[in-house]
């Protein structure tokens, strides 16, 4: 599973990074995070809004942080 954070680094983007750790780390999942900071590079995958959290490539929120629940649930929802 390919988990990826939009973000330039702000306290949100760090906070969605850190929970989408913890939801990993809860769900038990086997899921590389990994955390995009360029802007050419979130553009490329249509993230306009940070931050923003995708999963194997689709979007699933942008533009607020997501709970480590709710991010756990989207991965058990791919499991």
């Amino acid at each position: 599973m390919d988990i990826k954070i939009f973000g330039p680094g702000c306290p949100k983007c760090k906070a969605m990074e850190k929970h989408a750790r913890e939801a990993v780390g809860q769900v038990g999942a086997d899921a590389e995070v990994t955390k995009i900071e360029d802007l050419n590079e979130m553009a490329d995958h249509g993230v306009m809004i940070t931050p923003a959290l995708s999963i194997d490539g689709d979007i699933l929120v942008s533009g607020r942080v997501a709970s480590p629940d709710e991010i756990a649930g989207w991965i058990q929802e791919r499991v």
